[in-house]
């Protein structure tokens, strides 16, 4: 994955709570056995309105998504997290999120940035007024920025850490190579030998007169 520190783009407005992954990708496309390619799985049943948001010329480009309360509720869904990621979005902003899929943001490149409603909704305010409105959302420093909104979010500091170095859990695995390795090392040793100390045959061989 990329290091993300700080990103700069236009956003798209997802006036709906209670977002759930299905919404977000149907079922059907979690058959593909691919972590990518997923574009066109995102919202599937709701782009089929001509008025959805996605559909809208200001929306190609938006590398930011707000949404409302509650956003990535249901079942663990590491697909909605892909499917955003292949639309183009870096960040998702909400009053609230899913825990399975904040967690699963995070693993996979995803900032999930959670603001209270009361700066959400004037944020919300300003893209509708001018779509083409550039936020700055940067992790380093913890604060979304758009105009003279300036808001501090919390991040956990273990996602935060991946995310600023561009690292998902196999990379941190590959980081404790030759530590991994030393200790499968010293297991060796101590390990009980699975070789029998009678052959098997022998063992099973009636003892002469029984």
């Amino acid at each position: 994955m990329k290091p993300l520190t700080e990103h700069t783009g236009r956003a798209a407005v997802l006036r709906r709570s209670d977002v759930d992954t299905d919404q977000i990708i149907p079922a059907e496309y979690c058959k593909r056995l691919t972590k990518s390619g997923y574009a066109d799985a995102l919202f599937a049943e709701w782009r089929t309105d001509p008025e959805f948001v996605l559909n809208q010329p200001d929306s190609a480009s938006a590398t930011i998504l707000l949404a409302g309360h509650n956003f990535g509720t249901g079942s663990s869904r590491e697909h909605a997290v892909w499917a955003l990621r292949d639309w183009g979005f870096v960040v998702v902003i909400a009053t609230s999120f899913g825990d399975i899929f904040r967690r699963n943001a995070f693993k996979n490149g995803l900032l999930a940035v959670e603001l209270p409603g009361d700066v959400v909704g004037p944020l919300t305010d300003l893209v509708e007024r001018d779509p083409q409105l550039r936020l700055t959302v940067d992790l380093a420093a913890r604060e979304v920025r758009a105009g003279a909104l300036r808001q501090a979010f919390t991040v956990d500091d273990r996602a935060r850490g991946l995310l600023l170095n561009g690292l998902d859990e196999i990379a941190v695995t590959l980081e404790r190579t030759d530590g991994i390795g030393a200790y499968e090392r010293r297991r060796s040793h101590w390990l009980p030998s699975i070789r029998p100390s009678v052959p098997v045959a022998a063992a099973n061989t009636p003892a002469a007169g029984a």
